[in-house]
């Protein structure tokens, strides 16, 4: 089965407040999105790699694989306004390709380590779906009308990080379904195959605090 890792970049960095998209800004002589890209191209478990972008960075990113020569970059797609859109840009890309599995990562995750993608592909062995995630460590409230409705038990949940892989035939179905839904809205893909395919089990594996996405600009000036 082969791997194929899939790099989410095409946020606008409107939120980041940056004339630049976070995922092309500099870090430690690299732009974000080039740490990502380096550790995909190097690790034995990744056989292919494809860039999701707004087609308006295309021109830039084009030019840093030529300089770059990622041997495993093999696409550049053009990706959507949501999220979402840049997943289903990448799972019809590959539909030709049934037997694989996609790992899709956030472009502003440049901390991601060699050892949690180890581990992702160790389980995709054994699992249909994987998520990456470390406990939650602060306390969480549910609020309601600006009020504390709940305070649920701290050890019941998880922070959600990427990258989240899955069989390439399985995302695809979620997607058929989610696209037939008229309510259908989502932030994150494995929220995707847990809604429309709740018959999946996801797994899950630890990954690190270290491998946050970034958010603020503070966030690029971490060790």
């Amino acid at each position: 089965m082969k791997n194929v890792a899939i790099v989410l970049a095409a946020g606008s960095g409107s939120r980041f407040g940056s004339p630049v998209p976070k995922q092309f800004l500099p870090l430690k002589g690299r732009e974000v999105i080039e740490h990502s890209l380096d550790l995909f191209d190097s690790h034995t478990a990744v056989d292919e790699v494809a860039v999701v972008l707004n087609p308006q960075w295309r021109d830039h990113f084009e030019a840093l694989a030529a300089r770059r020569r990622w041997t495993k970059l093999t696409a550049i797609l053009d990706g959507g306004a949501e999220r979402w859109q840049s997943t289903l840009a990448a799972v019809r890309h590959y539909a030709t390709h049934p037997d694989c599995n996609l790992l899709l990562h956030d472009a502003a995750r440049p901390w991601l380590s060699a050892s949690i993608l180890q581990r992702v592909t160790d389980a995709l062995l054994q699992h249909q779906a994987v998520a990456v995630a470390i406990p939650a460590t602060d306390t969480l409230f549910r609020v309601a009308h600006g009020c504390i409705a709940d305070v649920p038990p701290r050890a019941e949940f998880f922070c959600a990080q990427t990258p989240q892989a899955f069989r390439l035939d399985l995302l695809a179905d979620a997607y058929r379904l989610a696209l037939q839904d008229p309510s259908f809205v989502a932030t994150d893909d494995c929220g995707v195959l847990h809604r429309y395919r709740p018959d999946v089990h996801i797994h899950i594996v630890h990954g690190s605090p270290d491998n946050i996405k970034i958010t603020h600009p503070l966030d690029l000036t971490q060790e």
